[in-house]
């Protein structure tokens, strides 16, 4: 009898271990197997789909000067991007203009409050224009579309990110928006230094996976950064990264791959599956990393 409850429970375990690696797969698949369709793309201009292109790289901070709670998410996501590259990510602040951040390998940081700087953001994707030959026309201007935004843009020598993400400010923030803040920059700095894009997610009882997954969620009756807006938006994806996007985050860097968007990714995936998900449980165990986790994604694969 005892054998036969071992048995019993070693093949539920194995069940059990089969469906994670299936949904992990299929999650992968569905946040990073994508293809880039953009009119302004031109074809002497290369496109190179990997986040270990930034191991290494420079957080360079602009604007306003980071928070307590945004530097708290800073340095955490410092450490994990240590971990996971073996490479320190130095980050400073530069002041207003992004023209303090110099030409080397940096991923600009442009923090706010209030309402969108949309000249602040034109004039950065100027510089990034005039850094690395983006080829974009001159004189256009942009508009700044959600409180978090993170964007790559290809250039003919080399490639700039450019993430804006709004902040308390001077007024001391409640419960709601601190909430709010951390989550949109965290979501930020993942993709940013992933590639991953945004996942679908129309079951809002099924539970989350990952970060990038989204119930879609219509805001535009909501005035921008009311409690009502930050809520929805809270609700709409879970507040931190889940072991799923610790997972992950070990994967693009160790995978032996040229791109991260093509087949041979996930071939890596399933065969480092057990290793992989080992690196993400460490990570998921470091207290160092915890302002960056969100225990509502639960503990990760078995």
């Amino acid at each position: 009898m005892v054998r036969l409850i071992l048995a019993a429970l070693l093949a539920m375990t194995c069940a059990a271990a089969a469906e994670d690696r299936a949904a992990y797969l299929a999650l992968a698949e569905k946040g990073w197997m994508y293809e880039l369709r953009d009119r302004r793309m031109r074809r002497d201009i290369p496109v190179h789909i990997n986040g270990r292109d930034l191991a290494g790289a420079a957080l360079c901070i602009v604007g306003e000067p980071p928070s307590e709670d945004t530097r708290a998410v800073i340095a955490a996501f410092g450490n994990l991007a240590a971990q996971v590259h073996g490479k320190p990510l130095p980050s400073r602040y530069a002041g207003p203009s992004a023209r303090a951040c110099g030409t080397g390998r940096t991923v600009v940081l442009r923090l706010y409050s209030g309402d969108p700087p949309d000249g602040a953001l034109t004039r950065d994707i100027a510089r990034l224009n005039e850094v690395y030959g983006l080829g974009l026309p001159r004189g256009r201007h942009y508009a700044v579309l959600s409180p978090g935004m993170a964007q790559t843009f290809f250039g003919r020598r080399g490639t700039g990110t450019h993430i804006m993400v709004q902040q308390e400010g001077d007024r001391p923030a409640d419960a709601l928006a601190r909430a709010f803040y951390r989550s949109i920059l965290i979501e930020e700095l993942f993709q940013a230094f992933t590639f991953g894009m945004d996942v679908l997610q129309f079951d809002r009882q099924g539970g989350f996976l990952s970060k990038l997954q989204e119930v879609p969620t219509d805001l535009s009756r909501l005035r921008w950064g009311s409690p009502e807006f930050m809520r929805a938006l809270l609700q709409s994806n879970p507040r931190g990264l889940c072991a799923f996007d610790l997972f992950m985050m070990h994967a693009v860097a160790r995978a032996p791959v040229d791109q991260t968007n093509e087949a041979g990714f996930l071939d890596y995936i399933d065969s480092a599956f057990d290793d992989l998900a080992e690196r993400a449980r460490a990570s998921m165990a470091d207290p160092a990393n915890a302002p960056l986790l969100a225990p509502e994604c639960g503990a990760g694969p078995g």
